[in-house]
């Protein structure tokens, strides 16, 4: 077999993109692909790389490969190519069975914020085979070793991406947290948490609405962080926050998922003209 499904597969790898590969590992009867015959298919479906078998065969077998990286989870097929009716509609005369592996980068984990929960929060992540980046002012190496990244000087938030597979956790003490939650939010990150008190989480989210964040936008965060494990050192409470992470991440029950904080709707919103003073209050210095 060439090697070039494999230097292919490492550079999607290196790059960060999610494909998936295709294993011929049984066939029966008839069938134009071989048992070891592999392919390489990107997370839009795409044939990059091999062979499978032709037709009906492949466009199954995409089709599978698509829903592996969706749910980031392996699977097992069998084509059926008897029957053009109840099958692949491809009369081979033979059935064959695919594993399909997805291959994902790993999740990313953005921490804005310092202090004991961010360190405990990062050597939790790592634990859980998440990418690490530490985004404070004040963040020290030493405090967090494991972190791939740390961002010292980025004021304006350019230095992250977000997206489907970034977990980002808010800590930041009330410094630029509603920035935080806005960028996090406008990029569509899987999950979005604001460890803050129940009438700071309130303020905040106002101010969102108030801005015109669209209201099921900002019924996704999180807040107050983490499940209800009755949590009181700042350790249980980084431990409650990782388990809403892998909760989400995994797609539990919904209802294993702590409650959120009662937002008002964007209507109600409309009419508090003190939100956005109060949050500028605070991020001048002063507190809530």
């Amino acid at each position: 077999m060439s090697t070039e499904i494999y230097r292919l597969a490492g550079t999607l790898a290196a790059a960060g993109r999610p494909f998936a590969i295709a294993t011929v590992v049984r066939v029966e009867g008839s069938s134009s692909a071989k048992q070891g015959s592999k392919a390489l298919i990107d997370h839009q479906g795409k044939m990059v790389e091999g062979w499978v078998g032709g037709g009906c065969a492949e466009s199954a077998v995409r089709a599978e490969a698509i829903a592996c990286i969706k749910t980031e989870a392996p699977r097992l097929i069998t084509l059926d190519m008897q029957d053009e009716v109840l099958g692949v509609g491809m009369p081979c005369g033979g059935r064959m069975e695919v594993y399909i592996e997805p291959v994902l980068p790993r999740p990313e984990l953005v921490i804005a914020g310092h202090g004991r929960i961010a360190e405990t929060l990062a050597g939790l992540g790592h634990l859980m085979n998440f990418s690490v980046t530490v985004h404070d002012p004040a963040a020290e190496r030493e405090r967090f070793p494991h972190a791939e990244k740390i961002v010292n000087q980025d004021f304006g938030l350019t230095e992250i991406s977000f997206g489907p597979q970034t977990f980002v956790v808010i800590a930041t003490l009330h410094k630029n947290d509603h920035l935080w939650l806005q960028r996090a939010l406008e990029g569509h990150a899987a999950y979005v948490a604001l460890v803050a008190s129940a009438h700071r989480a309130r303020l905040v989210l106002d101010y969102l609405l108030a801005e015109g964040m669209p209201a099921e936008k900002v019924e996704s965060v999180w807040a107050p962080a983490g499940l209800d494990l009755g949590a009181a050192s700042p350790e249980e409470i980084a431990l409650s926050i990782m388990s809403q992470i892998v909760a989400a991440r995994r797609r539990a029950n919904p209802g294993t998922l702590k409650g959120k904080v009662q937002h008002p709707t964007s209507t109600e919103v409309s009419g508090t003209p003190d939100a956005k003073h109060v949050i500028r209050h605070c991020e001048a210095g002063k507190t809530d």
